[in-house]
């Protein structure tokens, strides 16, 4: 397995790295790394795991992740095209004492906060689009003042929405190779009857140690992690196809109307059609 901390690779002429990472490079393990990222989806969709939030991604999406704070991206179909343009910075990349300017207090804040990880919302991320498809062709000067736009704009900005905050990311190797395993098998077999003792046995664990393991981990239950897949999965074919929703509820490993409606209302706050209805409307944001 790959070591859990990856290593970001900046390029001699820069000081902070932005490329476009595109299949099959754009797929990575569960990892975290010291920079930051900002990181703006230019293709394809599926699930994202970011701390212990686990949703969706798709084209035109953009995250904001902190230093340390671990994630996956993953493709709803393998043989699907992924990319994205990549940002990552460190904290103190232009020098120890910048960040304490009052100028930069609106930005130290930001990188300081509890919020680990952000998605960007309407006017906000159209905005961080464009200067992010900026900064990757610019160089010299020019690269750092685009930067500092993006994250002075989302400093002042509530066009956001909070995934995690405060993550603990003090996963070792063992561990992340544990977890990475049960990552895999679960988006592999998430919409069958999964069983604790299948995914247990996968992990080479007792169901107790799994339970206890997946939770101290993921801050969460290994059921509420699958119901968070599963009804991810159906708002991707509420969004992209016409199917009945009843059909949709069984599609999505549900062989009970009343359980889907339920944990759709729990994940979602709202029912199903009603989602279905909203995403029609251009101004509704997911």
């Amino acid at each position: 397995m790959k070591t859990l901390i990856q290593k970001i690779h900046v390029e001699e002429q820069y000081s902070f790295a932005c490329r476009t990472y595109r299949t099959p490079n754009f797929e990575t393990n569960w990892h975290k790394h010291e920079e930051y990222e900002l990181i703006l989806i230019t293709e394809g969709n599926g699930a994202v795991l970011i701390g212990d939030h686990i949703g969706e991604y798709k084209t035109g999406d953009i995250f904001f992740l902190g230093s340390g704070l671990p994630h996956w991206f993953r493709k709803s179909r393998q043989c699907r095209i992924g990319s994205a343009v990549v940002l990552h910075f460190l904290k103190d990349f232009w020098g120890a004492s910048f960040l304490q300017m009052p100028e930069m207090k609106a930005i130290l804040k930001l990188l300081e906060s509890n919020n680990k990880g952000i998605s960007l919302q309407k006017k906000l991320r159209k905005n961080i689009t464009e200067l992010m498809l900026q900064v990757e062709k610019s160089s010299g000067i020019h690269r750092i003042y685009l930067l500092l736009n993006c994250l002075q704009q989302i400093a002042g900005s509530r066009q956001y929405d909070v995934l995690t905050k405060a993550f603990d990311a003090g996963i070792n190797n063992k561990a992340n190779s544990a977890i990475e395993k049960i990552f895999t098998w679960s988006f592999r077999h998430f919409l069958e009857n999964v069983t604790l003792s299948e995914v247990a046995a996968e992990a080479g664990m007792s169901i107790p140690t799994f339970c206890r393991f997946f939770k101290r981990n993921i801050k969460k239950s290994y059921f509420d992690f699958i119901k968070e897949l599963r009804i991810g999965h159906a708002c991707k074919l509420l969004r992209e196809t016409n199917d009945p929703i009843l059909d949709i509820c069984y599609a999505s490993g549900y062989n009970s109307w009343a359980n889907f409606s339920k944990h759709f209302k729990q994940l979602k706050e709202i029912p199903p059609g009603t989602y279905r209805r909203h995403f029609k409307n251009a101004d509704y944001q997911i």
